[in-house]
């Protein structure tokens, strides 16, 4: 009896500290205060932190350095989908991001394929010649996924993100709106850098590692991808006979490789050629190189290369 009196205390005094872990754990899932948002990948929490402000916090679901084709989302990530006010992402980017919405969003979702015009994958609408751009098979479905590259796209989803937050948060809906104007501003500007820089150019053709930047034909140039548009894709024989073909015959300067992907074809391609190699960020996540980066100060430094490499 004495023995059974003393376990019975002992579980006794247990019961506060199991009690305590369990409420200390069931606040820090649910403390953070204000509105949340979770973003899928990296252009899109750029643009949600742009238009949040002081007002809300974002969360990019793709790590820096993660390639988000590939993403799998970790428990973290899962309860970022789960808690939030808002997610914003777009549906056949990120299977892993697409499942957790359907099965654990609680919030409000934007989907950037709702409220951003998608090309056709393969076609890349020039919208100042009002001419297509033929690409590589595609494995994304129907639509290019990569619209970030067009700056006046961005500003549309910015858009959408104020209205989605102005109604989450009504209290800085004003906020929210204004902050998008601030970044159409902003992106504006950027557009017109890119038409500024690549109207007067020597070529127009663009050798890549994948087919990440055909929404940058709307300022005239033609993109030659290695690979289609999964980074993971491998090139046939016939499609580097025809790049080598297509770099001698048009003198082209530069083969372009990724922050993100590895640049094994893009060198090899470059040496039986003899030009060189350099780096066109697709902005799909920052690296450690790019961290102090943001998506501004890296499509000015994709306009130099370009301008660069096809002597503009």
């Amino acid at each position: 009896m004495n023995r059974l009196a003393a376990a019975a205390t002992g579980v006794a005094l247990l019961l506060p500290v199991v009690s305590g872990c369990a409420a200390f754990t069931d606040d820090s899932a649910s403390s953070a205060d204000g509105v949340q948002v979770a973003a899928a990948f990296y252009p899109l929490a750029y643009v949600a932190e742009r238009i949040a402000g002081d007002h809300a916090s974002v969360e990019n679901l793709t790590a820096p350095g993660g390639e988000p084709h590939d993403l799998e989302l970790n428990p973290k990530e899962t309860a970022d989908v789960a808690r939030a006010d808002l997610v914003v992402f777009e549906s056949g980017m990120q299977p892993a991001v697409d499942d957790a919405i359907r099965t654990n969003a609680s919030g409000t979702t934007l989907d950037v394929a709702d409220v951003v015009e998608l090309h056709p994958a393969g076609e890349h609408a020039d919208e100042h010649e009002g001419e297509d751009h033929e690409g590589h098979d595609h494995d994304h479905g129907d639509v290019d996924p990569h619209f970030w590259h067009d700056p006046l796209l961005m500003a549309d989803l910015g858009d959408a993100v104020a209205e989605q937050l102005a109604e989450v948060d009504p209290d800085h809906a004003d906020a929210y709106r204004a902050n998008a104007g601030d970044l159409r501003h902003d992106l504006e500007s950027l557009d017109q850098e890119y038409a500024d820089g690549l109207a007067r150019c020597e070529r127009d053709t663009v050798v890549v590692s994948h087919d990440a930047f055909g929404y940058l034909g709307r300022y005239g140039l033609e993109f030659e991808p290695i690979a289609g548009l999964s980074p993971d894709a491998e090139p046939t024989p016939a499609d580097l006979a025809h790049l080598e073909e297509l770099i001698r015959d048009d003198g082209i300067t530069t083969v372009f490789y990724e922050s993100l992907v590895g640049p094994d074809i893009a060198e090899q391609l470059a040496k039986d050629t003899g030009v060189r190699t350099a780096v066109l960020d697709p902005l799909e996540g920052l690296t450690d190189d790019t961290v102090d980066e943001d998506y501004l100060s890296l499509m000015r430094a994709n306009l130099a290369a370009l301008e660069e490499a096809n002597g503009c």
